[in-house]
């Protein structure tokens, strides 16, 4: 039996931060998201529960909220997302 996906959960700075990017750059992101468990994904170092996906200067922080859902925590630039954390 296949597990249907359900949209991802977006946090509020995640949201935010999709809707001031231009039109090209907020499809790349969502569309990555979208992938997911396809891409460069790696465990967050600083927290085993959250995972960091690249989408080229970008990182997305996000956590698996059941099979089937992702939450995104926090969406920034490479230099930016580290810092804020989760």
């Amino acid at each position: 039996m296949k597990i249907q996906k359900k949209p991802p959960e977006y946090s509020k700075q995640a949201a935010k931060f999709l809707s001031r990017q231009d039109v090209f750059t907020k499809l790349r992101i969502k569309t990555s998201i979208e992938k997911i468990p396809c891409g460069d994904i790696i465990p967050y170092r600083a927290n085993k529960k959250y995972s960091r996906l690249r989408v080229g200067n970008y990182r997305i922080l996000f956590s698996w909220v059941t099979d089937a859902q992702i939450f995104v925590a926090v969406i920034d630039g490479r230099g930016q997302v580290y810092k804020k954390g989760v």
